[in-house]
């Protein structure tokens, strides 16, 4: 079980926009004490989320919604629609993960925080997605310096609505667990990280992104056609650094979502074999 005592003063990233508010410190470990509770099987425990932060999720899912059909690949947007996440409230992760079920059975399971890397990408191998409940601080709706549940529910969890997507996070989960070595692990995280973190296709000879990270992203997803665009190379985001404190200034472009599907999972198929 949490500490909680401890987790009320658990150390915030310094650029945290909640970081001297100890009323938001203390929602925070609330809520991650309800996931800390959770017993697989049994529903996911629901938050009664404040008015503060819905009034955040609203604004925030109502932006980047806009941003999407000028921005996202049709296949997130596909996705998206099946999933039909609301915007006047935060969802329950128990809802979403029924909904996820029926469409692709893809499921949900709530964590407190940020856990282990091969527990987080493990999990998607038995097509179970990790989520956090916490939303970030309202004094800075459009930014994060970590996952909070409008980037896992509006940038993963709005995919897992897609049967391609859902099958790519699979085969990805699948490819982590054959990651026997930190070297192995390494090159299989920056490959995730810049395909399905922060991966664009072309359509319609446009850039458009399938990248859960951009996706949630209000600023971030309005810069991405400024970065230098690299072609779709599987070696070489294997080896490119990444910060994940700033915007990302390469990125590597399919030629189309089909590419993405084909290469990307028969790529995660092979790996560590």
């Amino acid at each position: 079980m949490l500490d909680v005592s401890a987790m009320a003063m658990a150390d915030l990233p310094s650029d945290h926009p909640g970081i001297t508010d100890q009323n938001y410190r203390r929602r925070r470990t609330a809520i991650a004490l309800a996931a800390d509770e959770y017993e697989p099987g049994r529903p996911i425990p629901r938050i009664d989320y404040t008015a503060e932060e819905r009034e955040v999720w609203h604004t925030v899912s109502t932006e980047l919604g806009a941003k999407h059909h000028q921005l996202a690949c049709a296949a997130y947007l596909d996705a998206a629609d099946r999933l039909a996440l609301p915007t006047d409230e935060v969802p329950q992760l128990d809802d979403v993960s029924g909904r996820l079920a029926a469409l692709t059975g893809f499921r949900i399971a709530p964590v407190p925080g940020l856990v282990p890397t091969r527990r987080f990408y493990g999990s998607l191998a038995d097509r179970c997605f990790l989520s956090t409940q916490y939303i970030r601080h309202h004094s800075a709706p459009f930014y994060t310096p970590e996952p909070d549940v409008i980037h896992e529910l509006i940038g993963h969890a709005n995919a897992l609505g897609g049967r391609d997507f859902a099958q790519l996070y699979e085969l990805a989960g699948q490819a982590s667990r054959r990651a026997t070595t930190e070297e192995a692990l390494d090159f299989f995280s920056r490959v995730f990280w810049f395909t399905i973190e922060f991966g664009l296709v072309w359509e319609r000879g446009e850039l458009r992104t399938y990248g859960a990270g951009l996706l949630s992203s209000y600023g971030e997803i309005d810069a991405f056609r400024s970065a230098e665009v690299r072609p779709f190379d599987i070696e070489a985001m294997g080896t490119q650094h990444y910060d994940i404190a700033a915007f990302q200034p390469i990125l590597f472009a399919a030629e189309s979502f089909d590419q993405v599907v084909t290469d990307l999972g028969s790529w995660f198929d092979r790996f560590g074999r």
